[in-house]
């Protein structure tokens, strides 16, 4: 199969063949060892550790995930915290009730949590439905333990309000759950709850829409990260994934700066990654076409494409057409940022919105520093290991990742008559 036309030329197509073999052809980088032919794959298990080219080999076929594992902070499982109304801990043993109830699954450190717990509570009371649950997050659980117990309370629908990390986890853990989910827009990002276009300052709003609003069933994703000892672990997300300068970037954001002005932190952090920014060499697969290689400085894989500020990273990228989107960012040179820049920042966040704008751009034809791709799933291989994020939080750092998308997996509640037309 050839390469797409607007193929950078930096992205070489490789013959499809037995993929140990196709990495012995073009070794992700001349200083290191090549791939040993019997390396382990994605899903294996392996106990001795190999070295980060032989963990980055892959496999003859990309394969389906399994059930996605909590997520954490150290790498154990978290123990969710119920709080009653007057956020005192309790058990985890819900009277019986014949009425709906809610459960509220919350951030303390991002929301004011009596506050929060009394709007739902006398919203859920208006509506008829049982007393609500209260979960807090903890530093060893970030949502999705607390969202499973909530779930094994026979929750009929959950609300999240945290940062993005929270909403993520919350996400993962009600993936084909068929549970209704409401996003209470608090912290600085909103990632998600942006790309819906839900209201950013009105938590009434979003808490009654829990009772008496409408339900879309928008795509989830998944990412199976391995690690340089052969170890595998999977995580959801729901906005975007990535590998390479971006994670940098986030790994390098001051905490204490995020916190006083936000999303704009990460300015800075971008700004401290570039110095040492370089240039790394991946091996992927978009569902089953053939192998792509190239030298990238990131490469994201999105399941919608906005960001803070109006920026439209990835345009087309829409979170209800059970696509993945793909973005390889692959700047040529100091000035190849500027072509990067002004693909983001120039060409999706402003030129695009304006007729006008859209035939400029059909006339400049394509731009070599981010190229565009979409598909179901795409597996990335790489050495040595580089750093990976989801929905803004650092994930360590792997040497594969393998991310699909799950068409339809999460139901987002949103206001009634909320338009849905532009997702």
């Amino acid at each position: 199969m050839a390469p797409d036309a607007d193929t950078p030329e930096t992205d070489e197509t490789i013959p499809r063949k037995d993929e140990a073999a196709a990495f012995e052809a073009d070794p992700l980088r001349d200083d290191e060892p090549r791939p040993a032919t019997d390396a382990p794959g994605p899903r294996g298990a392996n106990t001795d550790a190999p070295d980060p080219a032989e963990a980055a080999a892959p496999d003859d076929v990309i394969r389906e995930p399994d059930d996605v594992a909590p997520d954490t902070t150290d790498g154990e499982v978290g123990e969710a915290v119920q709080v009653t109304a007057d956020g005192e801990q309790t058990t985890m043993d819900a009277p019986p009730t014949d009425l709906k109830r809610a459960a509220l699954v919350y951030n303390p450190t991002k929301v004011d949590p009596a506050q929060l717990r009394d709007l739902v509570a006398r919203l859920a009371r208006e509506a008829e439905w049982a007393e609500p649950l209260f979960f807090e997050t903890t530093v060893d659980d970030l949502g999705d333990d607390a969202a499973r117990a909530a779930l094994d309370e026979g929750a009929d629908a959950i609300l999240v309000a945290g940062g993005d990390g929270t909403v993520r986890a919350v996400s993962e853990a009600l993936t084909d759950t068929g549970v209704p989910l409401t996003i209470v827009p608090s912290g600085t990002g909103n990632l998600l709850a942006r790309n819906l276009n839900l209201p950013l300052a009105d938590p009434e709003t979003m808490v009654r829409a829990t009772f008496d609003g409408d339900v879309l069933a928008v795509d989830a994703g998944v990412a199976r990260l391995r690690r340089t000892d052969g170890s595998t672990e999977e995580h959801g997300f729901v906005v975007m994934a990535g590998m390479g300068l971006d994670a940098a970037m986030i790994a390098n954001t001051r905490p204490e700066l995020k916190k006083t002005v936000g999303w704009v932190a990460y300015v800075d952090g971008a700004a401290r990654s570039l110095v040492t920014a370089k240039p790394f060499r991946i091996v992927y697969q978009l569902d089953d076409q053939r192998l792509h290689s190239a030298r990238v400085q990131s490469i994201l894989f999105a399941n919608c494409g906005s960001l803070p500020a109006g920026i439209a990273l990835i345009p087309e990228a829409s979170i209800a057409d059970g696509k993945l989107d793909v973005a390889v960012i692959q700047p040529a040179g100091p000035f190849g940022w500027l072509g990067v820049w002004r693909k983001i920042w120039w060409d999706n966040s402003f030129l695009r919105r304006f007729r006008a704008g859209r035939r400029v751009l059909e006339r400049r034809g394509r731009d070599a520093s981010v190229h565009f791709r979409r598909g179901h799933e795409i597996e990335t291989a790489t050495s040595p290991a580089q750093p990976v994020e989801l929905d803004g939080d650092e994930f360590g750092e792997a040497t594969r990742i393998y991310c699909r998308i799950v068409p339809g997996g999460l139901q987002i509640v949103v206001p009634r008559g909320h338009d849905t037309s532009s997702l």
